[in-house]
């Protein structure tokens, strides 16, 4: 159903309606600022494993910077959402691009004395920089309810979508910036790819200058009456589907991507190759999400959730089928799809499991869950893959996406899930 604008009325949640000319520049400034951010995103996953593995005491912790990345993540994802509900998500957003080029600069620096600490040190500041960013795409959601569509839900999977599609810039560009400032600071090689990263931090904390969202009219109201405890809250079974929907969706997509670097170097491929293969992940990621929003507004959340479980598991398959360029490629593309499908259909579905009073705590317990668990799988990727190999480290993620298939049919086919499980209590 298309979306229509009503007139200006008072929103029960917000100072005031927004006007569709301010609601597209709200999503077009955070589809920017996020293209920027994945941009860097691209960079760091095609340069930092060869970087760890050349600075790092040994080849086993090659990975554990992007481990760090995410602990970072991890560590300041709660804060941020507790912030931006005190300052608004404008100042709260540009504070995270401050730490963005903190993190390039000091990243580019580490490089140029060969510091593995200080290159760990960089990544946890990435980390605080990529928590500030993932609450882009809950902006988005913003934005929309700020417009006063009709359709609360599909307005706010579309604008999710749009801002997440910002990634696909990221396809094309952000592999190409890597290889075009590796040799920057030659013979030092990736010193200048951290120095572009803060540059693009810097082009999106300008850029968000222009954001135009409206301040909870709610917010001390909350402060006194803040919901319902997040335990209640997470009991939830469409909370725990969302949850797990965007927990399984980034562990697994985080896991294979950050050892596909090593795994193509141990199968003697080159920089080339893996840079290509990155660009298809990349594009897979981001491309559909011109689409998503629709095919949610059609199809549901759910049924887009349990799509994306398909597509990993054909990605799982490709993978250990053999380990040629093409399967790398078609694998990592599959893997981007269906990581957009669970992620973007997971915080959908979690944008109706709270209240306005509830958003803040609960999209920062959303993201801290997430980045807790994306942390360890990036962190223990490269070990994984030198003691288990390529193929076991695919099908180390077969069990989690069964079980959020399993939660999913529980709830819109219960009455096969019965014949299995006479106890499933799924099925609101």
């Amino acid at each position: 159903m298309p979306l229509r604008r009503l007139p200006i009325l008072s929103h029960p949640d917000y100072c005031g309606a927004m006007s569709t000319p301010t609601f597209v520049k709200n999503v077009g400034v955070l589809t920017f600022a996020q293209a920027l951010f994945f941009m860097a995103n691209t960079v760091v996953i095609s340069t930092a494993p060869y970087v760890g593995l050349q600075y790092a005491p040994a080849p086993e912790l090659a990975t554990v910077p992007l481990g760090l990345q995410f602990l970072g993540t991890m560590s300041a994802t709660m804060p941020a959402s507790l912030l931006m509900q005190r300052i608004g998500r404008r100042l709260g957003l540009m504070l995270g691009m401050a730490l963005g080029i903190a993190a390039g600069l000091l990243g580019a620096f580490a490089i140029l004395e060969g510091s593995f600490l200080l290159f760990c040190t960089a990544g946890v500041l990435y980390g605080a920089y990529a928590a500030f960013a993932q609450y882009f795409r809950f902006s988005a959601a913003d934005a929309a309810d700020a417009a006063g569509f009709p359709d609360a839900v599909a307005a706010r999977g579309r604008a999710i979508a749009w801002v997440m599609a910002g990634g696909v810039v990221a396809a094309v560009l952000g592999p190409e910036l890597a290889d075009r400032t590796r040799e920057l600071f030659a013979p030092v090689l990736f010193a200048g790819s951290y120095l572009a990263i803060a540059g693009l931090a810097l082009l999106a904390l300008l850029a968000l200058i222009f954001l135009d969202l409206p301040r909870y009219a709610g917010s001390a109201a909350g402060a006194k009456e803040p919901g319902r405890p997040l335990r209640v809250i997470a009991r939830q079974p469409t909370a725990i589907i969302a949850f797990l929907a965007a927990l399984v969706g980034y562990v697994t997509m985080n896991l294979l991507m950050t050892a596909t670097p090593l795994a193509m170097l141990a199968c003697g491929h080159g920089f080339t190759e893996t840079k290509q293969v990155i660009q298809w992940h990349v594009l897979g990621m981001f491309l559909p999400s011109f689409v998503t929003g629709r095919l949610i507004t059609r199809f549901g959340a759910d049924r887009i959730i349990l799509t994306g479980v398909g597509l990993n598991l054909l990605c799982v398959a490709i993978a250990v089928a053999g380990v040629d360029v093409a399967n790398f490629a078609i694998a990592l593309f599959l893997l981007g799809i269906g990581w957009n499908f669970m992620f973007v259909g997971g915080t959908t579905l979690l944008t109706t499991a709270h209240t306005p009073a509830e958003k803040a705590k609960v999209q920062g317990l959303n993201d801290l869950v997430v980045f807790t668990s994306v942390s360890a799988s990036a962190s223990l990727a490269g070990l994984v893959q030198s003691t288990l190999g390529w193929q076991t480290m695919n099908l180390l993620a077969v069990p989690g996406l069964v079980l959020v298939a399993g939660l999913i049919l529980a709830r819109l086919r219960p009455h096969l899930v019965e014949a299995v499980l006479p106890s499933s209590r799924l099925r609101g």
